[in-house]
């Protein structure tokens, strides 16, 4: 029996959460003004000026603006909407920019819109000549790397424990992740609540998230003995479900957990935000106790115990539906963690945990499936090579690249990094 009163509990915070982020009647564009304004920081959140922003449509220009002291450009018009490139021209702005042009594809579907922040870290006291070396670039690309592929583990730990308990695919995994960043934003930049606290009252939404997820529809398919492959289509069409909700809501626009400045952090020759450095050490604090939590702890022994014999735990004595309960909330405390942490990391929007869903599935097989330490050394290693290849393809195909080493270590260890030979037939 779903307890009832619980569930409204949960809807009417759902439904709090969707109208407070529903765009406020001040911030609404003037009428029949159509057209693109932005502004333009660098990794640390610092505004990056000098920078020549052009708008093209097609090989046409359409206008260009150069950005404030604050990093901000005008309303540049534009005839209607559509899909525009947007060209920074780094050229004046100095630091590690040293010259370059980056170029966003952008659909035009209100007025005005505002251009996600270019997540590229700068620093203004160096000369805009001075160019890092490949050595120095490897550096920095690898220490972003680890972050991202941290901050995958801890979302696709979750992943992991689900199928191994229930040995069901949930392709609705990266909409908790987005749930965790959204609710994260409503906290840190809606509400004004401490980032920390922010984090935290985020992280236990997404809990509850994921045990109602369980409650109120796979437990009940489960019983009814519905196949595993109809409960992963399900998944799907739920994942396209909440993700167009969470759309309608929240709007297409990319948006920055907090207007807070933490500036930068050097050491040796990589050069990130300080919040990087955090993000880091809270994911590395979390997984450690999920580890110790799996490895000594009386319900991650259980856990595992169903991931390598479900009916044998089950005559053991284990509780099964209990743990796979358990393993419900967890898995959408920690998708809620790493979609506010990917959230201070790069922006929120309402797709951030579908495009991070490839990635965690590949982190997943991987290291092997069911196995949450091979889980997280394939994240790590798919989300290094992802920013590392950046360096020899361009940054728009750096997702091919990680999966392209899933495939090569695939054709080599089918069973992947710490997965088992298993005897088919």
């Amino acid at each position: 029996m779903i307890p009832s009163k619980a569930i409204r509990w949960l809807l009417a915070v759902l439904a709090l959460a969707c109208v407070i982020m529903l765009p406020s009647p001040a911030s609404a564009a003037p009428a029949g003004e159509w057209g693109f304004r932005g502004l333009l920081r660098d990794g640390g959140k610092q505004p990056v000026s000098g920078a020549v922003v052009e708008i093209r449509d097609g090989d046409q220009v359409v206008g260009t603006d150069t950005t404030d002291e604050k990093g901000r450009w005008g309303v540049i018009p534009v005839s209607g909407p559509g899909t525009y490139t947007l060209t920074i021209d780094t050229t004046a702005a100095g630091g590690h920019f040293a010259g370059d042009e980056y170029e966003v594809e952008k659909e035009l579907v209100d007025s005005p819109t505002t251009l996600p922040v270019l997540n590229v870290v700068v620093s203004t006291t160096e000369s805009s000549q001075q160019v890092a070396s490949f050595t120095d670039r490897l550096a920095q690309r690898a220490v972003s790397g680890f972050n991202l592929g941290l901050l995958i583990a801890i979302a696709a730990i979750g992943l992991s424990l689900v199928f191994g308990t229930s040995r069901f695919t949930n392709f609705a995994h990266g909409e908790s992740v987005t749930f965790g960043g959204l609710m994260g934003f409503v906290f840190a930049h809606v509400a004004g609540l401490p980032l920390l606290v922010a984090a935290a009252l985020a992280t236990i939404l997404g809990g509850v998230f994921g045990w109602a997820q369980d409650v109120t529809l796979w437990r009940p398919l489960r019983r009814k003995g519905v196949s595993l492959i109809t409960l992963m289509i399900a998944s799907i069409g739920i994942s396209m479900a909440i993700r167009s909700l969470m759309q309608f809501f929240f709007g297409n626009a990319s948006r920055g957990m907090t207007e807070e400045s933490w500036g930068t952090v050097t050491i040796g020759p990589v050069v990130m935000p300080a919040t990087s450095y955090a993000s880091m050490g809270i994911s590395i604090l979390v997984l450690t106790a999920v580890g110790l939590w799996l490895k000594y702890g009386r319900i991650g022994t259980a856990t595992r115990a169903i991931a390598n014999n479900a009916a044998l735990a089950a005559t053991s004595g284990v509780g099964v539906d209990k743990v796979t309960r358990i393993v419900w909330v967890l898995a959408g405390a920690l998708a809620a963690l790493s979609g506010v942490l990917l959230g201070v990391f790069n922006q929120v929007s309402f797709d951030m945990g579908f495009n991070l869903l490839l990635l965690m599935f590949a982190g997943v097989i991987l290291g092997g499936l069911g196995t949450s330490f091979g889980t997280l050394a394939g994240s790590i290693i798919v989300g290094v090579c992802t920013e590392v290849l950046v360096l020899w393809i361009p940054a728009d195909m750096k997702y091919v690249g990680g999966l392209a080493v899933l495939v090569i270590v695939l054709l080599v260890r089918p069973q992947g990094i710490f997965g088992r030979r298993e005897r088919i037939g």
